[in-house]
C-alpha cells in the first residue's frame, strides 16, 4: 500500500475526483469538450499532487507539493462558477460542488499545518 492510500485528505479528493469527472462526462455529451478536460485536469491535479507529495523525502517537500494540490482545489472551483455562469450547471449543483471543494480545500491546509 501506497503511503497516500491511507490519507483521509486523499481519499475525499478522489471521491471529489469522481463526482466532477462525472460532471465533466456530462459536459463532454454536450459538446463542452475544453471545459470538460480543464476540469477533469484541474481536478486531478488535487489528488496527484497529494499522492506525489507523500513519497517526498522532506515535510517541506510535501507541503510544496499539498500546496499544489490546494491550487488546484480553486481552478476546479473556478471551472464550476465558469460553467454555471454558461448555464452548464445549475444552482443547485454549483453549491454543491462548490461546498466540496471548500472541504478539500480546508481538509488540504489542516493537514499541510500538522506536518
Amino acid at each position: 500500500m501506497f503511503r497516500f492510500e491511507t490519507l483521509d485528505v486523499w481519499k475525499r479528493s478522489i471521491e471529489i475526483t469522481d463526482t466532477l469527472f462525472d460532471l465533466a462526462d456530462e459536459l463532454e455529451a454536450k459538446k463542452r469538450f475544453r471545459f470538460a478536460e480543464q476540469l477533469r485536469g484541474a481536478v486531478l491535479s488535487v489528488s496527484n499532487n497529494i499522492a506525489e507529495g507523500s513519497g517526498s523525502s522532506s515535510r517541506n517537500e510535501f507541503k510544496q507539493f499539498l500546496n499544489y494540490s490546494h491550487r488546484s482545489v480553486f481552478e476546479s472551483a473556478n471551472m464550476i462558477i465558469i460553467c454555471h455562469r454558461r448555464s452548464y450547471l445549475d444552482e443547485l449543483k454549483r453549491q454543491q460542488h462548490l461546498a466540496d471543494l471548500e472541504q478539500i480545500s480546508k481538509m488540504i491546509i489542516g493537514f499541510s499545518r500538522s506536518l
